[in-house]
C-alpha cells in the first residue's frame, strides 16, 4: 500500500511512499510543455503546463504515479482496491482513463480550485491502457500550497473530499478515516495529564507517554493515523535541507520494511519515498536501498522540449566513508 503527504515551510511540499511488492521500473520523468498529451476521448492537448514525478513509461506515454506541475500543483494516485469503480463513457462528461487523470488535471490546471472545476465535469473511464497492462484501483490527493482534496471514484460516483490532515493512505474510503482520528483525540506529544482516579497519583515514567496508543501497525487506517499525528505535529526550519529532511522524515514514520507484511509475489516494502519542492520543482527520492536523498530540477531541462526526459533511480546504497 502507500501513504501520500504534504508539508510547508518557506516552500510547499508533497510527496509519498511507494509500498508495493515489486517495482515496474519507474523513472523520475519530466514533461516538456510540447509534449502532445494524447487523450482516449478528449483528443489531444499539444501545449500544457510542465510536469516532473514518478511514472512508468509505456509507448512513450508516462503513466504517473506522482507528479507535480510547474504551477505547483500535485497529484498522487494510492492503491484502493475494492473500492475504486471506474464507469462506462458518459456523452454528458468528460471521460478520462485513470492512467490519463493526472495529465488531464495537472497539465491544464494551476490550483485546487481550478481541478475542482475539471472534477465537476470528470467521469473516470473504464478502459485499460493495454490488455497486457489493465487499469490500478486508485484514488487520488491533489494539493497546491494551500488546500489538498482526496478524489475517489466509487459506485455511486466521484466523490471529492476536503482534506485537512495533509495525509492520505488506502481503504477504506476517505471519510472512514477522517472519522477514525476521532477514536485518538486524546493522543498528545505532550506528557499525559492523570485522569485515571482523584485518588491514585501517577507520574510519567518517560518521555513520549502523552503517545501511547499512537498505532504503529501497516494497516493503512493505522498509517493514516500515524503519519497524520506526525505531519501535523512536525516541526523544523525553514530552509530547504530541514525542510526534505522532515518530510522524509514523515514518510519514514509509515515506511513498510521488507519482510513485515507477506503477500503473493514475496514482501509488501517501500520502493520508493519521494518529496517534491512545488515551489522550485524540485524532485527528491531515497529507495529501499539507498537512504541518500537525490535530486531531480525539472528547471534544468529545456521544458519547451517535446521529448519526455528520464532520470532511472539510483537504487544502490551511497555510502560516505570518512576515514
Amino acid at each position: 500500500m502507500c501513504t501520500a503527504a504534504t508539508y510547508k515551510t518557506k516552500n510547499h511540499y508533497f510527496g509519498r511512499n511507494l509500498d508495493y511488492d515489486f517495482s515496474y521500473g519507474e523513472t523520475v520523468t519530466i514533461t516538456p510543455r510540447n509534449y502532445p498529451f494524447r487523450f482516449r476521448r478528449m483528443g489531444e492537448i499539444p501545449v500544457h503546463y510542465a510536469l516532473i514525478g514518478m511514472a512508468f513509461i509505456q509507448q512513450d506515454y508516462p503513466l504517473y504515479y506522482d507528479a507535480t506541475n510547474e504551477m505547483g500543483l500535485s497529484m498522487a494516485g494510492l492503491n484502493f482496491p475494492g473500492n475504486a469503480d471506474y464507469k462506462p463513457e458518459d456523452p454528458e462528461k468528460d471521460n478520462i482513463t485513470p492512467f490519463e487523470f493526472i495529465p488531464w488535471i495537472l497539465g491544464q490546471c494551476a490550483t485546487v480550485d481550478e481541478a475542482r472545476e475539471k472534477l465537476a465535469r470528470l467521469s473516470l473511464l473504464n478502459e485499460n491502457f493495454t490488455p497486457q497492462l489493465p487499469l490500478s484501483p486508485l484514488h487520488w490527493m491533489i494539493s497546491d500550497r494551500n488546500e489538498s482534496i482526496v478524489v475517489e471514484s466509487v459506485k455511486d460516483g466521484l466523490k471529492i473530499y476536503d482534506n485537512p490532515v495533509g495525509i492520505m493512505t488506502n481503504n477504506p474510503t476517505f471519510d472512514f478515516h477522517l472519522t477514525n482520528l476521532v477514536n485518538y483525540m486524546g493522543i498528545s506529544r505532550e506528557d499525559p495529564k492523570s485522569r485515571f482516579s482523584d485518588q491514585i497519583q501517577f507520574v510519567p515514567y518517560g518521555r513520549g507517554m502523552g503517545s501511547i496508543g499512537l498505532p504503529g501497525d501497516l494497516s493503512s487506517a493505522s498509517r493514516f493515523v500515524k503519519a497524520a499525528f506526525t505531519r501535523l505535529n512536525s516541526f523544523s526550519g525553514e530552509s530547504e535541507s530541514e525542510s526534505i529532511s522532515q518530510f522524509f522524515h514523515i514518510l519514514a514514520s509509515v515506511a513498510q520494511q521488507k519482510g513485515c507484511c507477506q503477500t503473493a509475489q514475496g514482501f509488501e516494502y517501500t520502493i520508493y519515498s519521494s518529496c517534491c519542492n512545488t515551489d522550485k520543482g524540485i524532485y527528491y527520492y531515497t529507495t529501499y536501498e539507498n537512504s541518500q536523498i537525490t535530486g531531480v530540477d525539472m528547471h534544468r531541462e529545456d521544458l519547451d522540449g517535446r521529448n519526455l526526459v528520464s532520470y532511472p533511480l539510483i537504487e544502490g546504497q551511497q555510502i560516505l566513508m570518512q576515514n
